[in-house]
């Protein structure tokens, strides 16, 4: 039995086998220690920085703005908690959303159990954070706002250049989630205007287990792990050079193509929403019409459960959330803040495309969803009638 067509991109994308083969000689043969000064050291430090200047090139920044990390998780961790460990005594009040990633959301919470106040700010019905709200809760006292760039639910997009000069004109410092957009859409961190950006290397084709973040120079930020002045004493611990190495192969690569890739899964995931939305009526897209990662569908098949339109098509690889956080056939929250009734939400089903999905995947993806919301719907009918009797 072949394996199914792979619409979980938000989830996790597979490695480029240029990132393998940039991979491989550190895993094989190169085993220095980059802070050791012999020449096996200094071969790996090399290697690190040049990672380091892919990376930075990719998000336009400075190479001293960028420091290794495990993932987009520790990232997140290190630029709130860090961040927040650093500001001016008298600055205790942090602005997020209520759709942020927990990731997120939990540094958040230990934040506000340690006596922060923490303003989570509402969605509009698309997903979107309204700048007058962020004008309305940003204060004098305010330190940090976090709020992701792309939804990993929806690829609803923030509009972080906003947010951005609203927080800076209180004297607040932004963060913002990128693992999402990185990769996908083009994320210039000078332009958004952020003061701290996170990146998770298994969201564009790099291996799991490293990510970055982005420190604008001036931004105070204080380590959360203690160890060794590994990453200018940021992030301690010697460094995952070959994770690192497939990073920066990565970053390169997305660079590379970004208008040209992006252009081409925009086109498809259109014609999927074409395809489902003339046969399944009533069906539902979630999030915003246009201001949404390009490779992201996000849509409420009525009257069933998402998890069992999946169930019925085997042949489609998807999700009805976000695969780092799900559990009990409980609906969206994101969906919720978005305004969804429960058994709306309850219906949705993520399909997020990617570099390996074609033209012929769309179009058998879509035909075995149709058929599998029919085959459902039948039975959902079948049931309830006999339930009258």
């Amino acid at each position: 039995m072949s394996d199914p067509i792979y619409l979980d991109h938000n989830a996790t994308t597979p490695v480029r086998v240029e990132v393998v083969e940039a991979m491989l000689p550190w895993l094989k043969e190169h085993f220095g220690n980059p802070s050791s000064t012999h020449v096996y050291g200094r071969r790996a430090h090399e290697a690190i920085e040049t990672a380091r200047e892919q990376v930075a090139a990719l998000l336009g920044c400075q190479t001293d703005e960028v420091f290794f990390t495990s993932g987009g998780t520790e990232a997140n961790n290190l630029a709130i908690l860090g961040s927040t460990e650093a500001a001016a005594k008298g600055r205790r009040h942090l602005l997020t959303s209520v759709v942020e990633h927990p990731a997120t959301m939990r540094p958040c919470d230990r934040l506000q159990n340690n006596g922060w106040e923490v303003t989570r700010l509402p969605v509009d019905s698309d997903g979107r954070i309204r700048l007058k709200d962020v004008r309305a809760f940003a204060r004098g006292d305010t330190a940090l706002v976090t709020v992701m760039l792309a939804n990993n639910e929806t690829g609803t997009l923030m509009p972080l250049q906003g947010i951005s000069e609203i927080a800076h004109s209180k004297g607040a410092r932004v963060h913002t989630d990128a693992a999402q957009a990185v990769g996908k859409i083009p994320v210039r961190v000078y332009e958004l205007g952020v003061d701290l950006l996170s990146v998770a290397g298994h969201k564009l084709y790099a291996p799991k287990g490293v990510g970055a973040l982005f420190v604008r120079k001036g931004t105070s930020i204080r380590p959360v792990l203690l160890g060794a002045g590994h990453e200018s004493g940021l992030r301690p611990g010697t460094e995952n050079v070959p994770y690192i190495v497939g990073l920066g192969e990565a970053c390169e690569l997305a660079a590379q193509d970004l208008a040209e890739e992006a252009a081409r899964v925009r086109a498809l995931r259109d014609d999927l929403w074409v395809l489902l939305s003339a046969e399944v009526p009533g069906i539902r897209l979630n999030g915003h019409p246009t201001e949404r990662l390009l490779n992201t569908l996000n849509v409420s098949f009525p009257g069933v459960l998402g998890s069992a339109v999946l169930g019925a098509a085997p042949g489609v690889a998807a999700s009805t959330g976000s695969a780092c956080h799900e559990g009990a056939e409980n609906p969206s929250g994101v969906l919720l803040a978005m305004g969804l009734e429960a058994v709306t939400a309850l219906g949705a089903v993520r399909l997020s495309l990617g570099r390996g999905t074609s033209r012929e995947h769309v179009l058998e993806a879509a035909r075995a969803l149709v058929r599998a919301w029919k085959e459902v719907s039948a039975r959902v009918e079948v049931s309830s009638g006999s339930g009258s009797r």
